[in-house]
């Protein structure tokens, strides 16, 4: 393919801009390393809870994770994907947490689900640390949601930060 005319400084400005932002962006997260480190002494017991977890029925995975990186602290379980899972995840809380405030609402987020077709995703704000979630995937046809939403805020009060 050639090209014609060539295109001014101005145009590739343009054109580029988006997808230097959107580098720029994913540098500076994966730059910044979490507000709190996974080895940290005050997170003495967060492998023992997010372990807890893993004893329900159907769950596959359960993270600590720092919104303000997108990092994972901890997790228990296994998944291949959980630091893209917990990135993406980050930017769904970000999003609710940006409209309740366009909104003017004075609610704070308990939990945000995430019904697939497959799987529940939960995401649980920490109450006292608000930029840090937990996040519990779990098998659909094996768990027991109610029982998972109970458990994972269970989690959070006893979680020592």
């Amino acid at each position: 393919m050639r090209l014609t005319r060539r295109a001014s400084p101005r145009t590739w400005a343009r054109i580029l801009e988006p997808a230097a932002a959107t580098l720029n962006k994913s540098r500076s997260i994966s730059s910044r390393g979490p507000a709190i480190h996974p080895e940290d002494p005050n997170l003495s017991n967060l492998k023992e809870s997010l372990d807890s977890l893993m004893e329900l029925a159907g769950a596959k995975c359960a993270a600590l994770v720092d919104s303000t990186s997108g990092m994972v602290i901890g997790q228990s379980g296994s998944s291949a994907n959980m630091d893209v899972a917990a990135a993406g995840n980050t930017e769904v809380v970000r999003a609710q947490l940006k409209l309740l405030e366009s909104l003017g609402q004075t609610d704070s987020i308990d939990d945000i689900l995430i019904t697939l077709t497959t799987q529940y995703d939960i995401l649980r704000l920490l109450g006292e640390h608000p930029s840090m979630f937990i996040y519990l995937t779990m098998d659909k046809s094996k768990s027991n949601l109610a029982l998972a939403r109970y458990k994972v805020a269970e989690c959070e009060a006893q979680l020592v930060l």
